[in-house]
């Protein structure tokens, strides 16, 4: 009893408010999203979204209270377990189960629908913080370096196999968690430079991209000492960028399918499919710019109400905010999460012990990029690549994994002190 009564008075109350906002205002928007004023429809209803996901939001009070109940050093010692484990439910998927919008992502366990991608997220965050947390660890030897990105990039390949290369890209974020740690930004610009360089490559012809490119090579060598080694090496960049400008336009025309494609090439050029794979940015923008300031108010949305944008409840939900709750709802909806973010990152930087900081930083990152990139390709800033709002969207996965995610690191800090001691 005195275990318990020391878990309540140490757990982070402020986040956990944070968390059920986001939940119960998310869960208002999934009724608005599916509302149809000539159908009687409660929210509470079982036929409707809504009444679903509060069967979910009900799960997470049991999950959570399992995750408090469980010993602290349990997710520690349990890291890589819990890794394997899902790591085998990925491979599991991609064998057994049934295609579902082009991907094979999900378990049926009766009238549910499991996504172990999902939970590969805090999986890959345990295992990653274990690893890093070791005493002996160095972030600049090779091997550990090699390590890390195994343990990162396992269930993104696995993920992409199964055809959902969106939900794989979002385990990107796991780099923040490295800059945190020491690693160099090196790694960061060479990612931006990557992003620009695909971009070119899309955009220009490329005969006068390599000329460009040669240009500028020449231009270097001339303007610094003319040295064999510096040449070499100018040479060598020239010919390496010129042949990652082929493996792009390889990798975009021969690998990824037409809708991935054009989901990138309608980013970049929006009037190129406006009926097509532009329709879904081109009528979330309307719906959010139909808001104004203070929105049409709650159900009352038009773009909404004649499902002009698909997947409304799920992907595109921020839609529903910014069409009934106008600027004022998405600054509300948009500060929330910043204030929940800001609070995960101040919880991770009071831990004494690295695994904690280390996980911490995972739930931060995650969430960070799952919030940009959402809210983002809705207003036309990122392609559509199918990631949901976190604790806003519908969905018994996404909710359930987002809720073990964020409460482990709860349960972590409330032990904080005792997790010194050992």
């Amino acid at each position: 009893m005195r275990r318990n009564i020391d878990i309540l008075s140490e757990i982070d109350w402020f986040t956990v408010l944070l968390f059920y906002c986001l939940v119960f205002f998310g869960w208002l928007n999934i009724y608005a999203a599916n509302y149809d004023e000539n159908v009687v429809q409660s929210i509470f209803s079982l036929t409707v979204n809504s009444g679903k996901q509060l069967i979910f939001i009900g799960f997470t009070v049991i999950i959570v209270t399992f995750i408090l109940a469980v010993d602290f050093k349990f997710y520690n010692t349990f890291a890589y377990v819990i890794y394997g484990v899902i790591m085998l439910m990925l491979v599991g998927v991609m064998l057994f189960a049934r295609e579902i919008n082009g991907a094979r992502s999900w378990i049926q366990i009766g009238q549910f629908n499991l996504q172990p991608s999902e939970l590969a997220k805090f999986a890959t965050a345990l295992a990653l913080a274990k690893y890093m947390s070791f005493q002996d660890f160095k972030l600049n030897k090779v091997r550990n370096q090699a390590v890390m990105a195994f343990i990162i990039g396992l269930p993104a390949a696995l993920i992409v196999l199964q055809g959902d290369v969106g939900t794989a890209l979002v385990f990107s974020a796991f780099i923040l968690v490295l800059f945190r740690e020491g690693m160099s930004p090196v790694l960061l610009i060479a990612g931006i430079s990557m992003a620009a360089l695909f971009i070119l490559t899309l955009l220009m012809n490329h005969t006068t991209l390599f000329i460009s490119i040669a240009v500028i090579g020449l231009v270097v060598i001339l303007i610094g000492k003319k040295t064999f080694k510096r040449i070499a090496i100018i040479i060598a960049g020239v010919l390496l960028i010129a042949a990652t400008i082929k493996g792009i336009d390889y990798t975009f025309y021969k690998i990824l399918k037409p809708h991935q494609q054009n989901r990138i090439l309608v980013l970049l050029n929006p009037n190129i499919d406006p009926l097509g794979a532009g329709w879904n940015v081109t009528q979330s923008k309307i719906a959010i710019g139909s808001g104004g300031l203070s929105g049409k108010g709650f159900l009352k949305g038009t773009q909404t109400k004649f499902d002009f944008v698909p997947e409304q409840s799920t992907d595109f939900i921020f839609c529903t905010i910014g069409e009934e709750h106008g600027w004022i709802g998405s600054l509300i909806l948009i500060f929330l999460f910043i204030t929940l973010l800001l609070r995960i990152i101040y919880i991770a930087e009071r831990q004494k012990q690295r695994f904690t900081r280390i996980y911490g930083y995972a739930v931060a990152s995650i969430l960070f990029l799952h919030f940009t990139i959402n809210i983002g390709m809705t207003i036309g800033l990122f392609p559509v690549i199918g990631i949901p709002l976190p604790f806003f969207s519908y969905g018994g996965s996404s909710l359930i994994a987002f809720t073990i995610f964020l409460f482990i690191l709860l349960k972590l800090d409330a032990h904080r002190v005792q997790m010194l001691a050992h």
